[in-house]
């Protein structure tokens, strides 16, 4: 399906860990991917109005000068690498396709931007917005208070003049989605074993034909929500085994 073209060049980017991984394992991850966005934004000029780093996903307010495919390649591709040499792995790290929404307004800018700033506290990582270091809200109230940020802060600072203006909006509590990320569920092995065989034992899964095993199987991701890897650890069955019967028809 062809992204939604913003007329105003403006997006909401939602960047997601492949197979619901966590991106951000300790916080000298979350400082090399802002080194990486910064670096990204002086070559390709875009301007950045808000950013969210989560564990397993980010939230960024971009506005385009080259096409927003290429900004987004220029940040994801130096940080995998860093990454992926920094933890020993190798492959993709990011969902191949970013999730995208056109900001056509500045009402809607501003809005999107309370939503990201209040991510960690729907994640209940905290209690409110400015305890959270990972967002763009600390970049707000450096302006607010004459140092400089990193964040272009103009169109949201000319509707809110002064600090506290700012933050009683940004914490007006919201029940508004844009791009909404579910937070996934986790499990020990153990206990998702003892979920799934509520239903079915495990060793029978592995004799249905496979049709049957594949509708198993794909209901099983829907209602728990484990991980692909996860799930063929448990399932004692292949990745690609496990893959394929998520994206079956059945």
């Amino acid at each position: 399906m062809a992204r939604t073209k913003s007329k105003t060049g403006i997006y909401h980017i939602m960047l997601r860990g492949i197979d619901k991984r966590n991106i951000f394992l300790d916080d000298e991850d979350r400082m090399k991917f802002l080194e990486k966005l910064l670096k990204a934004r002086e070559v390709g000029r875009f301007k950045l109005y808000g950013y969210c780093l989560m564990d397993n996903h980010v939230h960024m307010l971009i506005e385009e000068q080259e096409e927003i495919g290429k900004s987004i390649k220029r940040i994801t591709v130096g940080y995998v690498q860093w990454h992926n040499t920094k933890h020993e792995r190798t492959g993709h790290l990011f969902q191949n396709r970013y999730n995208s929404e056109a900001v056509e307004t500045e009402g809607y800018l501003i809005n999107v931007l309370r939503y990201i700033h209040q991510n960690p506290v729907k994640a209940k990582m905290v209690r409110n917005a400015k305890d959270y270091p990972w967002s763009s809200y600390h970049q707000y109230l450096l302006e607010y208070n004459q140092q400089s940020s990193f964040i272009d802060t103009e169109i949201v600072m000319s509707y809110y003049a002064g600090q506290e203006e700012f933050e009683n909006y940004m914490n007006t509590e919201t029940k508004e989605e844009f791009l909404e990320y579910k937070q996934t569920k986790k499990y020990t092995d153990t206990s998702l074993k003892k979920i799934i065989e509520k239903d079915i034992r495990i060793e029978d899964l592995v004799h249905l034909p496979i049709e049957k095993r594949n509708k198993r199987i794909k209901d099983i991701y829907r209602n728990t929500e484990a991980s692909i890897r996860q799930l063929a650890r448990v399932l004692e069955l292949g990745k690609g085994v496990i893959e394929k019967a998520v994206k079956s028809k059945v």
